[in-house]
């Protein structure tokens, strides 16, 4: 059986709706092909639903670009759409002089990436904030905030439904073609299909660079080797006594055991580091060993046997342990020479902040 759709997105996740929206008001007949029974099953709902500013990424990177961007872009959509957020604002915090000139780096990096709202305090004015803070300096960041990440992939499959875009769950891209007029997909199922589209867009998260593996005609040396990240958290028995978002200095592999919260308050912390080979989402009780010292550098007060299991989410890189963190890899025609294809590659945090400034940057790419 063939079908024929002007532009096919493969994966139902935030970025995957933010793009078949953006792609469907511009005119492209749109379907969503979902191997799972849902929107947002994998890292989309397995983050933690923070709002970034901007601040951590390389003044220039797509990171940078795309999260300040985004930001705004969110904020506003979260308004117009009735996806709650909130700005709760966030203390980067050092406990020692090192960490210090970490933090004043920081600021000159968030500066350039254009975040203009970020002040550097000393241990006073952070604990005027937050008084059972321990550090001796810390990174203010008002914009920085959380969103309900369920309600706002709704809200996106709702706008994408609305311009005519369709939504099939159960439906594995088993492999891909390039053909003259597009591409010629096989799609798995309980009714197996062919179908042909003319664009077609990989927003496939953690399976993003085994599906592009699976393009016959896509030149296999433009798809990155690709590693799992698993990050752990945990909730407290006790109520956190924080208002802000709070993170310590930045790690290697990510942002550190950072707390965070959702709308009603509740605090969660994470994600740890641990570097997987498959897709195992338990959350072992015995990582909460390493999470009480994280957490007391910057909470002395949290209590003995506080911490509960939580959930796990895995961060899809494309840069190995140790080596610095990718910047989001957006290939298309420019990269690949296959036209019509977009392949996006490494959408870790902070790509839930990112994911309208990316549609409205996989848009450009097609019509360019």
């Amino acid at each position: 059986m063939s079908v024929d759709i002007d532009c096919v997105v493969v994966g139902a996740g935030v970025v995957g709706l933010a793009v078949a929206r953006e792609m469907a008001l511009a005119g492209h007949e749109v379907l969503v092909i979902e191997a799972g029974e849902a929107i947002g099953i994998g890292t989309s709902s397995r983050n933690s639903e923070v709002i970034h500013a901007g601040i951590y990424y390389p003044p220039g990177s797509l990171k940078a670009q795309l999260c300040v961007e985004g930001k705004h872009a969110l904020y506003a959509y979260c308004e117009s759409h009735g996806v709650s957020t909130r700005k709760t604002g966030k203390l980067i915090v050092a406990k020692d002089d090192a960490q210090i000139r970490q933090l004043e780096a920081l600021l000159e990096r968030g500066l350039a990436n254009g975040v203009d709202d970020l002040r550097l305090l000393d241990r006073e004015q952070a604990l005027a904030l937050e008084p059972e803070l321990e550090c001796v300096a810390a990174l203010y960041s008002p914009s920085t905030g959380i969103v309900d990440s369920h309600a706002l992939m709704l809200a996106l499959q709702g706008d994408a439904e609305a311009a005519g875009t369709s939504v099939a769950f159960f439906s594995p891209l088993l492999s891909a073609e390039v053909i003259a007029e597009g591409f010629l997909l096989q799609v798995g199922g309980e009714t197996p299909m062919a179908l042909s589209c003319r664009l077609l867009i990989n927003a496939a998260g953690l399976q993003a660079p085994a599906l592009a593996r699976r393009i016959k005609g896509l030149p296999q040396q433009t798809v990155p080797q690709d590693y799992l990240c698993k990050g752990s958290y945990f909730s407290c028995s006790k109520r956190a006594p924080f208002t802000h978002l709070i993170y310590p200095a930045p790690e290697a592999a990510g942002l550190g055991v950072h707390m965070t919260m959702d709308l009603g308050g509740q605090a969660r912390f994470g994600p740890d580091t641990e570097w997987v080979e498959t897709e195992d989402y338990q959350v072992y009780p015995a990582r909460a060993e390493a999470f009480y010292s994280a957490i007391r550098s910057y909470w002395p007060g949290l209590p003995d046997n506080s911490l509960q299991s939580g959930y796990s989410g895995i961060r899809p890189k494309i840069s190995a342990p140790g080596e610095p963190a990718s910047d989001f890899l957006i290939s298309s025609s420019q990269q690949h020479d296959v036209p019509g294809l977009i392949n996006l590659f490494g959408i870790e945090s902070p790509g839930l902040t990112s994911c309208l400034a990316i549609a409205r940057r996989v848009r450009a790419l097609i019509e360019r």
